[in-house]
């Protein structure tokens, strides 16, 4: 351990601290001084100095002034002791249900000879921090301070609370944990000291008074000591901004240095594993997640999702050098009592904060294990977009298919979808406005139905497009006022009578999407995608199946089907079906077969 870098960083965090906290005196100093001004001229007054009709008006004005300052800066200062920062949804991991883990936490403590940590909480990121709980509207008051402090001293702060993404705990082995968490521990030492303990609460203090201000659905009068607190409060987060970051910056320098000493050549072959570990996690939420959040269910294994789909990413690619030799390790979710019951209170807390479900499970919102996935929710996914797609063409007046030996013509088939987008002359004109090789798509986040004018290639694709945006944009409609309906009618609907549960456990939209909103291209891809897979697993006998890396897929003959997008893709923007027909009639598909819908 360098000692001199350790006590360079304190050094420049504490003098960062007390510069936040010349900024709140300067804060008082300028509240009291209308106050100093009135006891001057109420003193010349008693004196015989300052007499006569001037000076008494003086003394009025000043005086009102004086106190109508002091009443509102009494007001900031109460809004910004009482009002609740922000904390991070987490999941608690108390003590009992993680004795190896706060007893390695403890050690790394001890050797780092910093506070322990006041608790452990599970974040569903690829991150880990400290973050301090001790307001008290987070939890319990704060101990009582040692009698042998003395009534005059100061009560020390409490140690924040050590969040730990729980990726980590599935994906690293103990000494790998370990040596991640060793310099975000070693960052309890300069929390323990008054003047940073001080600043930050004032920082944060601040931080909170501005978001009680921007609270919408005020009345005028509030609304207008709302915007006077708030911009009190941004001025005074204005002056000590630079000086808060630079502190931060010197307490994680501190630590840095602080912790050199513990693990340090693991903590080169840990931080590798960081980086897989959020690759993982990213495909994980965005290929295999995010279809089951969208059907209403909600995978309960996550992190064990995660071993799988860097396994699978390890033996494709390579990029885990060493794994057999990692998988001998003690693995860190084996710090925990029950790893199950963690996994899945992580598990659903992502799908809160990264889709916007709900805090909790209900019969709309169920879970599903990952030997149900493919029945569960590929399958179903499948069938209810191919639903869709029939809802929009019979929308749009498309006939159906009349193939030759067709046993159902008028029923849901492939046929009829290929016979619609098929290009023929005369058809009119090629959009080629929306052609990919012409133009390119619109922004990343387009909401959808907003850009079916510049996607697909052909008119009949984009009509089609347009419509599925339209369809899908009602059905999102109806589910966040469903969820957003009163208990009252969610019970005339049939629901399960319950506690009534907090409007704030849904989140619509979530505050950490993890992927924009399908553009109409995309959109219609998936759509026909998944109409192409109904008809393979109901007339060739394929089945749908979990890629880890890549979430649903189709298995035909036990192999995936890895090209048939490109086929979609040929039909859709240049309206030729001959690729795809020929991919179908390969695999032994017949198109013109109804599929069964949902």
């Amino acid at each position: 351990m360098s000692g001199i870098g350790v006590e360079a960083g304190a050094q420049a965090a504490r003098s960062r601290a007390l510069a936040v906290l010349r900024v709140r005196g300067r804060a008082l100093a300028v509240a009291l001084l209308p106050a100093g001004a009135a006891v001057i001229l109420l003193t010349g007054a008693t004196t015989g100095h300052l007499v006569g009709r001037d000076w008494d008006a003086a003394r009025w004005t000043v005086g009102v002034l004086a106190v109508l300052v002091l009443l509102a800066a009494a007001g900031v200062a109460a809004v910004v002791a009482r009002a609740r920062p922000a904390t991070t949804p987490t999941v608690p991991v108390p003590e009992e249900s993680a004795p190896d883990l706060y007893r390695m936490v403890r050690d790394l403590a001890d050797r780092l000879d910093v506070p322990v940590p006041s608790a452990i909480a599970l974040t569903p990121d690829c991150d880990s921090w400290l973050e301090d709980r001790a307001h008290c509207a987070h939890g319990p008051p704060r101990p009582a301070p040692d009698e042998a402090a003395g009534p005059g001293r100061r009560r020390p702060p409490v140690a924040p609370v050590l969040v730990i993404g729980s990726p980590f705990l599935w994906w690293m082995r103990v000494g790998e944990l370990r040596a991640v968490l060793a310099p975000v521990i070693a960052g309890t030492g300069p929390s323990a000291h008054p003047d940073i303990a001080a600043a930050r609460r004032f920082v944060r203090g601040l931080d909170a008074a501005v978001a009680v201000a921007s609270a919408p659905g005020r009345c005028p009068l509030t609304r207008g000591v709302c915007a006077a607190l708030g911009w009190v409060a941004r001025l005074l987060l204005r002056g000590c901004r630079e000086h808060a970051t630079l502190m931060e910056r010197g307490v994680a320098v501190a630590a840095a240095e602080r912790a050199q000493a513990v693990d340090y050549g693991l903590r080169i072959v840990a931080q590798e594993q960081v980086g897989l570990a959020y690759a993982g996690w990213d495909r994980l939420l965005t290929r295999v997640a995010l279809p089951a959040w969208r059907m209403g269910r909600w995978p309960s294994r996550l992190d064990a999702g995660v071993v799988a789909a860097l396994t699978e990413l390890s033996r494709r690619d390579r990029l885990a050098e060493g794994f057999t030799s990692r998988l001998g390790e003690r693995p860190a979710c084996d710090l925990l009592e029950e790893p199950g019951a963690v996994d899945e209170a992580t598990s659903l807390l992502a799908a809160h904060l990264f889709h916007g479900g709900p805090a909790e499970s209900r019969p709309d919102w169920a879970p599903v294990d990952w030997q149900a996935y493919p029945e569960e929710v590929v399958d179903r996914t499948w069938r209810s977009d191919a639903a869709r797609l029939h809802r929009v063409l019979d929308s749009l007046g498309v006939r159906p298919s009349r193939a030759p030996g067709a046993p159902d013509p008028d029923g849901p088939t492939l046929s009829r979808l290929l016979d619609h987008l098929t290009e023929r002359p005369g058809n009119g004109p090629r959009a080629d406005r929306g052609n990919p090789a012409r133009q390119p798509s619109g922004p990343p986040d387009t909401e959808p139905g907003t850009d079916a004018d510049t996607e697909p290639g052909t008119e009949r694709s984009a009509a089609l497009a347009a419509g599925l945006s339209a369809e899908l944009a009602r059905e999102e409609a109806r589910a966040r006022s469903a969820r957003q309906s009163p208990p009252a009618a969610q019970g005339a609907a049939g629901r399960p009578d319950g506690p009534i549960r907090d409007s704030s456990c849904d989140c619509v939209p979530p505050p950490f999407p993890p992927q924009p909103h399908r553009t109409a291209r995309e959109l219609l891809a998936d759509h026909v995608t998944a109409m192409v897979c109904c008809a393979a697993v109901d007339t060739a006998g394929a089945v749908p199946a979990l890629d880890w890396l890549d979430g649903p897929s189709l298995l035909l003959g036990g192999e995936r089907a890895a090209d048939l997008t490109p086929r979609v893709l040929s039909l859709i923007e240049e309206g030729d079906p001959g690729p795809l027909r020929d991919w179908l009639a390969a695999s032994g598909i017949r198109p013109e077969k109804p599929v069964r819908l949902v």
